[in-house]
């Protein structure tokens, strides 16, 4: 286990491979722990880390730190710490709503950014995701297959705090606006049957999206398309992470597997 110390308070992560920096961001339910295998993917040709924001995993548990804009500041201060500079970001939920802030807040410094599972608007959100604990989330979302345990074992060492703070923060701010207002190349990654974002862009607000951005639905995952779909998330992240620093996702090869996800 590796750990920082920011702000007097310990921020636990993990680390494989070498190459250009890389961060997963993980999201309401769980820690670090369920990137493994996209991290072990990534690392072939990456540095990838994942840590754990405030409240969750093995970070520390201070309700000072839950408000979103202390997330964002946790993720600035660990690139700072690790001095890493131009770095592509994953983010899953809370995850990808700190990597856009953060892009918005340091666009010189983010190459891309993958967002799975992003809310686009304050209404959408399964309230839920407000009520339910640790322990019912996961029953709620997490499906039975055996590569799901450790993000069981996982999900009730989060503080309920984190969660309902940086959702009372979400309900401020409008997500599509900052994802539309960035210039930095952003992919969109929402699960067909997930639970939490109720509503997915449609066909005519896909097209609608900026050129920067680009939008694949993964049709058999739910809320962890990282986990139902492994494979193919994988491979899409592989793709995307390839593609010459600049260019929209929208230049993606559309693969056969991908023909009839994309929105």
């Amino acid at each position: 286990m590796s750990v920082v110390i920011l702000q007097d308070e310990i921020v636990h992560y993990e680390v494989l491979g070498r190459g250009k920096p890389l961060i997963f961001l993980h999201g309401w339910v769980g820690s670090w722990r369920y990137w493994i295998s996209a991290m072990q993917a990534a690392s072939i040709s990456y540095r990838a880390y994942a840590l754990d924001l405030w409240g969750f995993g093995d970070s520390a548990k201070s309700p000072r730190l839950y408000a979103l804009e202390q997330q964002v500041n946790l993720l600035e201060s660990f690139l700072e710490e690790m001095g890493i500079r131009k770095v592509a970001l994953i983010g899953h939920g809370l995850g990808a709503i700190v990597a856009l802030l953060y892009a918005q807040r340091s666009q010189q410094l983010v190459d891309r950014v993958m967002a799975i599972g992003l809310p686009n608007g304050r209404h959408i959100i399964n309230p839920r995701l407000y009520t339910a604990t640790s322990q019912e989330l996961v029953d709620w979302l997490l499906s039975r297959a055996s590569d799901s345990e450790a993000v069981r074992q996982e999900a009730p060492k989060a503080d309920q705090r984190a969660v309902y703070m940086s959702l009372a923060d979400l309900q401020q701010m409008d997500v599509s606006e900052t994802s539309q207002n960035l210039n930095t190349p952003c992919l969109l990654v929402y699960g067909q049957n997930d639970p939490v974002v109720e509503e997915t862009p449609n066909t005519a607000q896909s097209a609608a999206l900026p050129e920067h951005i680009h939008q694949i639905v993964f049709e058999q995952s739910g809320h962890f398309p990282m986990l139902d779909e492994a494979s193919k998330f994988n491979r899409l992240t592989a793709d995307f992470l390839s593609l010459s620093s600049g260019i929209s996702p929208r230049q993606l090869q559309l693969k056969e597997e991908w023909k009839r996800r994309v929105r």
